[in-house]
């Protein structure tokens, strides 16, 4: 139940329906100060999440900054989370997102032989069945690069953050490779999501390190005036990314994963 919740809850997160609702509101209430407030209320709220630099701080300060491949230690394994692809049934292969940068990051840790072996967890994080079973999907499609099968493991089962840690400790067991705290695992995720799914992974007394991924931070704030003034309406989607975090850690810790 709190998995099909979860999913639903995220349509409901983006800032544009907000704004949409609330300037249907002011445009279908007959009271006067209930209209003023409703039209003040969308006006400020566009502005608000229009605003880069607004966004940009948040995602700062939320972010686990990233790390150069050069300063990663060695690592038995690399656990790679999924959510990076999407199933194209027309063409009958899996179709890459922004977050794919996790297994493009795994392949170069793997490469330069900062970890020994690839391991993704995750089937599909949809309600229903869309053809996405990633772990699986995307294991093949290292083969074809040259990764030897034996260098991936693949965890199938997980739908979700919480079921990937559960599912993974499970696994790892079984292959008696658990890490420890001595000689942890890398977790591989974007910069966004890593803070919730370090937590997840510590609650389920998994040891392991941070590598984030597809991370947007730059080291030094560089803005310009147009940053100040132009609003950026391409930036819906990364606010419900954001806010998805956000509900996502505190649903998290109500039910006690993290």
């Amino acid at each position: 139940m709190f998995f099909i919740l979860s999913k639903l809850a995220y349509y409901f997160l983006s800032p544009l329906l907000w704004i949409i609702t609330s300037a249907f509101i002011a445009w279908r209430t007959n009271n006067l100060k209930r209209k003023k407030v409703f039209i003040w209320l969308t006006i400020g709220s566009l502005y608000f999440f229009t605003q880069s630099i607004i966004l940009s701080e948040l995602y700062r300060l939320w972010e686990t900054p990233p790390t150069a491949v050069s300063e990663v230690k060695e690592y038995e394994i690399g656990i790679v989370l999924s959510g990076m692809a999407q199933y194209n049934h027309y063409t009958k292969t899996l179709q890459i997102n922004r977050s794919a940068d996790r297994i493009w990051q795994a392949l170069n840790l793997y490469h330069a032989k900062k970890i020994k072996k690839i391991l993704i967890s995750g089937d599909s994080g949809s309600i229903t069945d869309d053809g996405l079973h990633e772990a699986q999907q995307m294991s093949k499609v290292l083969i074809q690069w040259g990764i030897p099968a034996s260098d991936i493991l693949t965890e199938i089962k997980s739908r979700n953050t919480a079921e990937n840690a559960n599912e993974t400790k499970i696994l790892l067991k079984k292959l008696n490779i658990f890490p420890t705290n001595n000689k942890k695992a890398l977790l591989i995720t974007s910069g966004l999501h890593m803070k919730r799914s370090k937590a997840v992974f510590d609650k389920a007394q998994i040891p392991v390190d941070c590598f984030t991924t597809d991370s947007g931070l730059t080291e030094e704030r560089k803005y310009n005036l147009v940053d100040f003034l132009l609003p950026n309406l391409e930036l819906f989607h990364p606010w419900t990314n954001l806010l998805k975090e956000w509900i996502g850690y505190a649903a998290y810790s109500f039910m006690g994963y993290i």
